[in-house]
C-alpha cells in the first residue's frame, strides 16, 4: 500500500481524537469553566454541527482545487481550531472553538476517501479507504485513551495543545508523502456542479443507509456507560478499557470490511448491518455478565465498523461527477447518525424501557438501514437493465448496411 495511505491515517488520527476525547473531559471542562455538565455536553454538540455544516460547504468550494491543497488547508484548519480551543478564554469562545474544529472533518474524510482510492488499483479502493479510517479507529484505542489523562493530569487545555501538534505533523506528511500527480481535481462546473451530483436518487438512498446503520451504532453507544455499570456491574473506573475494546473491535471490523468489500460491495454491507442487527438484539442478554459484556462491546465495534469502507465507497460510486462532495456529505450523514441515534436512545431510556432498551432501539434501526439498503438495491437492479436493453437496440452500422 502506498505511504501517501499513512498521511491520510495520521490526519484521521488526530481527528478522531479531538472528536471522542471531550466526552472524558466534560467534568474537568465543566469544573474549569464553571458551567454545568449538560452545558459542557453542547460542546460535543457544536464540534458535530462544524461537521455537518462543513464537510460538504468545504467540499463544493473547494471542488476546482488540488485535492492534494485541499487536504493540507483542511488540516490547517484542524490546528487553528483545536489551538483556539486551548486558548479559549470562556465557555463561548470554546463553543465557536470546537465549531470550527469540526469544520474540516467530514471534508478531510470525504477527499481523502477520493485521494485514497486514487492512488491503488480498483481491486483495492475499499480496502484503501479503510486503512485511511485505520487512523480513526485507533484513536478510539490509544489517541482518546492518552488524551484524556493528560487532560486529567495537565488541564484539559493541554489535550487541545497536543492535538494541534498531531495536525502539524500530519500537514508535514501531507506534504511530503501525497504525489502531485495523483490529486488534481476533476473538471468541475463549480459549485453548481457539484451540487447538481446530489439529486441522484442512488446517492440518498446511500446517505439514509448511512444514517440508519451507524443511528443504530450510536442509539445504543451513546450509552454504554449505564449499560457496563448499572447492567453488567461493572465499576466506573474499567469503563476506559472497555472503551478501548470497543476501539480493538473496530480496528478489526474496519480492515475486515475494507477487504470484504473489495470482493462484494453489496455483501459486506448487508452483512455488516445483519450482524450490527444481531449484536444489538443480544445485547440486553450480554449484558447481564461481565465477561459476555466485554465480548459484546468489542463486537457492537466491529460489527460496526464492517459498513464503514462499503458506505464510503458506495456514496462515492453512486455520485461519480462528484465524488469529494458526495464523500464529505457521507461524513456529515455520519455525524447526524450520532446526534439522531442517541436522541432515539435516550427516548428509549426516557420510556422506562430500561437500561439496555437503547440497544433494541438500535437493532431497529439496524432493521431500518437494510430496508434502505434493500430499496436502493433495488433501484440499481432496475436501473441497470434498462441500460443493457437500450445498448442492445441500438443498430449497428453492419444492420443498417443490411438494410
Amino acid at each position: 500500500m502506498p505511504l501517501a495511505l499513512l498521511a491520510l491515517a495520521v490526519g484521521a488520527f488526530g481527528i478522531g481524537t479531538t472528536e471522542f476525547v471531550m466526552m472524558g473531559l466534560l467534568p474537568d471542562v465543566a469544573d474549569d469553566l464553571h458551567i454545568s455538565i449538560p452545558s459542557a455536553g453542547h460542546l460535543v454538540s457544536a464540534y458535530a454541527l462544524g461537521v455537518v455544516i462543513g464537510a460538504p460547504l468545504l467540499a463544493a468550494l473547494t471542488a476546482r482545487m488540488s485535492r492534494r491543497k485541499v487536504l493540507i488547508l483542511l488540516m490547517a484548519l484542524f490546528v487553528v481550531g483545536n489551538a483556539l480551543s486551548a486558548l479559549a478564554p470562556d465557555d463561548h469562545y470554546l463553543l465557536a472553538a470546537r465549531f470550527v474544529s469540526g469544520l474540516p472533518h467530514g471534508a478531510f474524510f470525504g477527499v481523502g476517501a477520493v485521494v485514497a482510492t486514487g492512488l491503488v488499483a480498483p481491486e483495492r479502493k475499499a480496502r484503501s479507504v479503510s486503512l485511511m479510517f485505520l487512523g480513526l479507529t485507533v484513536a478510539n484505542i490509544a489517541g482518546v485513551p492518552v488524551a484524556t489523562l493528560m487532560g486529567q493530569h495537565l488541564g484539559w487545555r493541554a489535550t487541545f495543545l497536543g492535538v494541534s501538534a498531531i495536525g502539524l505533523v500530519a500537514i508535514a506528511s501531507l506534504a511530503l508523502l501525497i504525489p502531485r500527480d495523483h490529486t488534481h481535481a476533476p473538471s468541475s462546473d463549480g459549485l453548481r456542479g457539484e451540487l447538481a451530483a446530489l439529486r441522484s436518487l442512488p446517492v440518498w438512498l446511500a446517505l439514509g443507509t448511512t444514517i440508519a446503520g451507524f443511528g443504530a451504532l450510536f442509539s445504543a453507544y451513546s450509552y454504554i456507560t449505564p449499560m457496563l455499570t448499572d447492567s453488567a456491574g461493572y465499576a466506573e473506573g474499567s469503563v476506559t478499557l472497555l472503551l478501548a475494546l470497543f476501539g480493538v473491535g473496530a480496528t478489526a471490523g474496519n480492515l475486515l470490511g475494507g477487504r470484504l468489500a473489495d470482493r462484494s460491495l453489496r455483501g459486506t454491507l448487508f452483512g455488516g448491518l445483519a450482524s450490527l442487527m444481531v449484536v444489538l438484539a443480544l445485547f440486553p442478554l450480554l449484558m447481564s455478565a461481565q465477561w459476555s459484556a466485554a465480548l459484546g462491546v468489542t463486537a457492537l465495534g466491529a460489527a460496526a465498523f464492517i459498513t464503514g469502507s462499503p458506505l464510503q465507497l458506495m456514496v462515492m460510486e453512486k455520485a461519480a461527477t462528484a465524488p469529494s462532495l458526495a464523500s464529505s456529505a457521507n461524513q456529515a450523514a455520519f455525524n447526524l447518525a450520532n446526534a439522531g441515534g442517541a436522541w432515539i436512545g435516550g427516548l428509549a431510556l426516557a420510556a422506562g424501557f430500561g437500561t439496555t432498551s437503547p440497544a433494541t432501539a438500535g437493532a431497529a434501526l439496524a432493521v431500518l438501514g437494510l430496508i434502505v439498503a434493500t430499496v436502493a438495491y433495488t433501484v440499481d437492479r432496475r436501473a441497470t437493465p434498462t441500460t443493457r436493453l437500450v445498448a442492445t437496440h441500438v443498430p449497428s452500422q453492419t444492420e443498417h448496411a443490411h438494410h
